[in-house]
């Protein structure tokens, strides 16, 4: 019997069964190796660039890449500008005055464009763009498969009900996650993003003065940083969008760091401080707190499955010329 002639089949079987939640076979790593053969380095010049006139712009990009992709895949939508025909993800309250990044995206688009026209999708550059920022901060290099394409629309209404809130408890959060294919490893692992970037203090004030209604601050807090956050967050209005560092410690690199904080009870968000309540995000934290490596290595993988979540290819979708508005 010639075992050859059902591979395809086995194949085939193999995708549905376990990567039904991803892209199989559509995505290549060499995808543009003949027709945009400098992307990548493209692409990392522009991130080196935007990272060296200011450094919280990696955090920045990853979070926007994440806002993307849990948003009805990765597919580019989150950078789509709100038409007569749409109202897109911009103006949603998880990114209204605090997604950032635009501007970069933009810019290494039109010198994708200048070597390549009309031939490689803003997803796949904001894809890079993530992979690049974390690398370039200290962080792992995982090898991105590319070929996505961009959505033709975007929905305000599915990114108020997709994106994960840090005023969620930690189950609602994981349901959020599951209903993407990802799991509760994957909430801790890129929880670890933490390790750069700032916070606007209304995200996190209410631990400072006001936790659960008490009129007391969360008694969880480490008493340090919380004197040290109350003078960077003032209990008036007109504090809410001052920024303190997700990691205080080691603010622009990216590493372990942000585990062995919430060992110490020093979490930022209270999203964050919550995987410390339960005893499997727990372990993992503890885990991740002594082992930068394997933090690393999982960090990799999570960002694998990330960027494959929803993607289109072949004929749906379309390479936008440029990323804020459909062709």
């Amino acid at each position: 019997m010639n075992t050859k002639s059902h591979m395809p089949l086995t194949n085939s079987l193999f995708c549905f069964l376990f990567l039904s939640s991803f892209v199989c076979g559509q995505l290549d790593y060499k995808y543009y190796d003949a027709t945009c053969p400098n992307l990548t380095k493209i692409v990392r010049y522009g991130i080196w660039s935007a990272i060296s006139n200011e450094t919280r712009m990696a955090a920045s990009l990853l979070r926007l890449h994440f806002h993307d992709c849990f948003v009805n895949g990765c597919d580019g939508s989150v950078l789509l500008d709100d038409t007569s025909t749409f109202t897109g993800e911009k103006n949603a309250p998880a990114n209204r005055n605090s997604a950032r990044g635009f501007e970069v995206i933009d810019a290494i688009k039109a010198n994708v464009e200048k070597a390549c026209p009309s031939t490689v999708s803003c997803a796949d550059i904001l894809t890079l763009a993530a992979r690049e920022a974390i690398y370039l901060t200290g962080g792992p290099y995982w090898s991105v498969s590319l070929g996505r394409r961009d959505s033709l629309t975007a929905s305000q209404s599915a990114a108020n009900a997709q994106i994960p809130s840090p005023f969620e408890p930690l189950e609602n959060i994981t349901a959020k996650f599951v209903s993407k294919g990802l799991d509760i490893k994957d909430v801790v692992v890129l929880s670890g993003a933490h390790t750069i970037g700032f916070a606007q203090c209304f995200t996190f004030k209410q631990r400072l003065f006001d936790f659960d209604g008490s009129g007391n601050p969360d008694p969880t807090l480490d008493s340090s940083l919380l004197g040290n956050l109350r003078s960077v967050c003032p209990n008036q209005n007109d504090s809410d969008s001052n920024l303190a560092p997700l990691d205080a410690v080691t603010i622009n690199k990216f590493d372990n760091v942000y585990f062995k904080n919430l060992m110490n009870n020093s979490g930022l968000l209270q999203s964050d401080q919550a995987l410390m309540n339960d005893n499997n995000t727990a372990s993992l934290v503890s885990t991740y707190s002594k082992y930068p490596y394997l933090f690393s290595k999982a960090f990799a993988a999570s960002m694998v499955k990330l960027t494959n979540l929803g993607v289109l290819t072949g004929q749906d979708g379309e390479i936008r010329k440029n990323c804020r508005l459909v062709n």
